[in-house]
């Protein structure tokens, strides 16, 4: 993953109600979670939430289905483990150690 990449999908990450919104999703699994539960239950105005979860669409983390009159949003969980390989891929090499590393 470029480094430009993981950073703009953390930056969207990092703003408290989209990380509220990608959490409830990722509880929802694969099948989506209409837009309507997640505004029951995380409580955020439909403008509001719109805006969120097209900053999250945006990055690549979600993508939106429409079935008939209702809007599903999906997290993409290849690219969230994408991000958290990205994150992990280098730790400890420059550890210096005389046996098995801790990592």
């Amino acid at each position: 993953m470029q480094i430009e990449i993981a950073a703009k999908r953390l930056a969207e990450l990092g703003h408290v109600t989209r990380l509220e919104i990608f959490r409830y999703l990722v509880k929802g699994g694969k099948q989506g979670v209409p837009v309507g539960e997640i505004q029951s239950e995380l409580q955020v105005p439909g403008s509001t939430l719109s805006h969120h979860i097209s900053r999250l669409v945006n990055v690549g983390l979600v993508v939106q289905r429409r079935e008939g009159r209702t809007l599903y949003c999906v997290p993409q969980y290849d690219e969230l483990d994408g991000l958290i390989d990205f994150l992990k891929e280098e730790c400890c090499v420059n550890e210096s150690t005389d046996g098995d590393q801790a990592c």
